[in-house]
């Protein structure tokens, strides 16, 4: 069997809430936060809002033990000094993460190729815009949730902007929804290009191939396109080679009941409204800031 990694990097302040900290550093700059750190390295940090999706990708590994289907990769601005806090944090949870890059204030996108890293999760919008830019999956984690007991981990994505481009959003923004529907039934054998979580959803793809029917992981589709827009979607994904567990297209409804119904563990979307009405009925979202309504 050929062990193709999905490698997911995270922010501390994605994987731990270090709010207290951060507000330190905020108001009180960068030695009074690296002072509090070292007081503190001895203290265990709360899960943050990426922490059950962490433990869900890493118990995926616990099936091929010798060959590691996932691993995460910690990308920190904290300096490696007032990083041990992070790792005794790791290390007290049992969490398998060796890799690491502490930049000491720096963004630390630029790390993500090196690494590998088909997602970039953090709590900082200014590094994830950047990361985007330089043409990097990455998403904002904007809200936590409960977390859903059940140990199959449930993914759910956003369409255009996210796992689409935003060709068709941008004729949807200009010309209307009658413009989008009519290019979307002319256009429905002509597969969208790929958005900037293509390869990651690929990369979850390839994982679910190892397990059959038992696949750790399930994926949705959630969309607020309808038929008869829905054929290109379906086209696309088809002409890609990539699976996807469920797909919803609601017509403009809100979101947040059926990633609830879903029991999605996190969603990704390039709409703040989306992400917001995921939140509302405690499911996990991650903003991707990318796309025509993010200009």
């Amino acid at each position: 069997m050929t062990n193709q990694k999905l490698v997911v990097a995270i922010s501390s302040r994605a994987l731990f809430n270090l709010d207290e900290s951060h507000a330190i550093f905020e108001t009180q700059g960068k030695e009074a936060f690296c002072r509090y750190q070292v007081q503190h390295e001895n203290e265990i940090l709360q899960p943050g809002f990426g922490f059950s999706l962490v433990k869900k990708f890493l118990d995926i590994n616990q099936a091929f033990p010798e060959t590691p289907l996932v691993e995460i990769i910690l990308l920190s601005q904290n300096s490696a000094d007032t990083g041990l806090r992070i790792f005794n944090s790791i290390n007290h949870y049992g969490l398998a993460i060796s890799r690491a890059a502490f930049t000491s204030g720096a963004s630390p996108y630029e790390y993500i190729p090196a690494f590998g890293a088909h997602l970039f999760l953090s709590a900082n919008g200014e590094d994830v815009r950047k990361a985007l830019a330089a043409g990097y999956a990455a998403a904002t984690i904007v809200s936590g949730a409960s977390a859903n007991p059940a140990p199959q981990l449930r993914i759910a994505f956003d369409g255009d902007a996210v796992l689409f481009s935003d060709e068709a959003e941008q004729i949807y923004q200009q010309h209307g929804l009658a413009a989008f529907a009519a290019n979307e039934r002319e256009a429905a054998h002509k597969p969208l290009s790929g958005g900037p979580l293509k390869d990651f959803l690929s990369a979850l793809h390839r994982i679910q191939t190892h397990f059959g029917e038992d696949s750790p992981i399930r994926t949705a589709l959630v969309t607020a396109r309808s038929a008869p827009a829905h054929e290109r979607v379906v086209r696309t994904l088809r002409a890609w080679g990539i699976r996807i567990d469920e797909a919803l297209f609601l017509g403009g409804m809100p979101k947040g009941a059926f990633l609830k119904a879903f029991a999605a563990d996190i969603f990704f979307d390039d709409q703040k409204g989306h992400c917001e009405s995921a939140q509302q009925h405690e499911v996990a979202a991650a903003h991707v800031p990318h796309g025509v309504t993010n200009q």
